[in-house]
This record gives structure tokens, sequence and C-alpha cells, in this order.
């Protein structure tokens, strides 16, 4: 008699040996939103100081790079260690690429305003900071992207962590999940925090300190701590949960 029992998700018998569909595309929008930061064709320099204006956009590109390989490796390695491809998960990874489509010029602009404003106007800066509200503005279309960012990574890591029986982990591989869950708690958190900070100061009438805001972003600096201490507290579990 068959069994009318079906899995609670579509996984991949080989975790992380093939390339799922959904997994593809991720990777594909990642690729296209990097050529979105890249400087259009009609605006390739014909002159010395042309040339030498654009690499002056370096820095702005370097950290929207980075920013987007970041988000890009924190879901390729999800999907090479997990395999997830069930309906919850396809719908986070399309919400993870329509955030970093949404995101990515704007990005591009508030690094590009920011190393502008760093550097006292000598590199270039997308957009004019005229006044204090400006740049609190600046920091916090920052935050705001990169919280809800951060929170998608940690929704796709809390769903393998849910479907960690049906995707057959062992106490070894739970371990691991548990310190990756915590290294990505991070980003939203800081974010969060680079929130509040933003709206104390703007309650008390000192919008100008609001690019003290981006010091939160160096708690980031922590997360090796964090991974470690959720490891060790996941080793005391007898099946590492």
């Amino acid at each position: 008699m068959p069994s009318t029992h079906s899995p609670p998700v579509s996984v991949r018998k080989a975790r992380g040996r093939e390339v799922t569909r959904i997994e593809a595309f991720v990777d594909a929008a990642f690729a296209f939103a990097v050529t979105l930061l890249v400087i259009s064709l009609d605006a390739i320099p014909d002159n010395t100081q042309a040339l030498l204006d654009a690499l002056k956009d370096i820095p702005a590109f370097a950290a929207s790079f980075a920013l987007l390989a970041m988000l890009w490796w924190a879901h390729a390695d999800w999907s090479r260690k997990y395999g997830l491809d069930d309906g919850r998960s396809v719908f986070l990874s399309l919400l993870l690429v329509f955030l970093v489509l949404v995101y990515v010029y704007p990005l591009r602009i508030i690094f590009s305003a920011f190393f502008g404003w760093l550097s006292g106007g000598w590199l270039p800066s997308g957009i004019a900071i005229g006044s204090d509200r400006d740049l609190q503005l600046l920091f916090t279309a920052y935050a705001l992207a990169w919280t809800t960012l951060g929170f998608v990574v940690v929704a796709l890591y809390r769903h393998a962590w849910r479907q960690r029986d049906a995707i057959g982990l062992d106490r070894q591989e739970r371990i691991e999940l548990q310190g990756a869950l915590a290294a990505q708690w991070m980003i939203p958190m800081t974010g969060l925090l680079a929130l509040l900070f933003i709206a104390a100061v703007s309650i008390l009438g000192h919008p100008e300190l609001s690019g003290m805001s981006g010091f939160a972003y160096a708690l980031m600096a922590l997360t090796g701590v964090a991974v470690v201490r959720a490891r060790r507290r996941a080793e005391r579990e007898p099946d590492g949960a």
C-alpha cells in the first residue's frame, strides 16, 4: 500500500550539489543589480579630467558592491547548505531580490552623498546635503535598507532551522546553523539601533547628530563573538538545538 505521507517541504536530495531555479534567478538578479552600479555607457569619459572624475566614484561603487556581495553570499551559502526550495523559501528569496533591486540605486546615491560629505566635496555627491535634515534623511534611508534586507536574510535562516528535521541536518550542522543565525541577526539589530539613535536625536531636536548613527554598524565587528557564543550554547544541547 503506497504511503500517503508527504514531506513538509520540497528539498534537494543532495543538498548543495545542484542549483535550483530560484537560486539561479537570485544569482542573476544580483548580477543585474551590480550592473546598475556601473557607470552608464553614455557617460564614458572622453578626456583625462573626466576619467579622474569617474575614478572618484570608486569608493561609492566599492561600498555598494560590498553590501550586495555580502547579501549575495548570505543567500548563496544558505542555498548551498540547506537546499530549500519550498514556497516560503521562494517567497523570501524573491522578496530579497525585490528589495535589492529597489534599494540598489538609492544605496549608490546614499554612498555617493556620504563620501562626498566625508571628503568635504572632493568626491562627487549624487545629491546635495544642504541641511541637517538632509543628513538625517540620508542615514535614515540607509538604516531602513540595511534593516529590512537583514530581516529577510534572518527569515531565510530561521526557515532552515524550522525545517532542520525535514532536511536531515546532523548535530554539527545544527550547531553551525545556530552560529549562522547569530551572525545574520547582527545585520538588522545594528540597523534598528541606528534607527533608534536617529529617532532619539530627532526628538531631542539635534538632527545634526544623525551621522553618529553610523557608529552602530561598527558593532558588526562583534559578529564573530556572537557566532562563538551561539555555537557554544548549541553544543551544550544534546541535539545541537
